[in-house]
């Protein structure tokens, strides 16, 4: 029986290029629908070792989402989902209802 720690890391490996998730997303599909803060855990310590695409997890809001004094790691975020072709708006969201990847079915 697969763990939410490697649920979470399928979730966020199958999210394509131009498209996000946001981290209670993640945690829903990953099978706990509160575990955003494990999703936090897993991006944190698994991120390397597994080459997760972590700057495509946003906050519910659309935002990035940077622990204080982290400012450069929230650019280096945003840098990177433009680059994919991701908008942010005036206020510094991401419009979900554009780009909110949502995985297909399981069967």
């Amino acid at each position: 029986m697969e763990t939410f720690t490697e649920r979470a890391i399928q979730v966020i490996l199958q999210i394509p290029p131009g498209y996000v998730m946001t981290y209670g997303q993640v945690a829903a599909e990953a099978g706990n629908p509160r575990g955003a803060r494990q999703v936090t855990r897993v991006l944190h310590s698994m991120s390397a070792k597994y080459g997760l695409p972590w700057h495509r997890i946003i906050n519910a809001k659309g935002g990035i989402s940077t622990p204080e004094n982290a400012e450069s790691k929230g650019e280096t975020q945003r840098q990177r989902l433009e680059s994919e072709g991701v908008q942010f708006d005036t206020n510094g969201r991401i419009s979900l209802e554009i780009y909110r990847w949502h995985p297909p079915l399981q069967t």
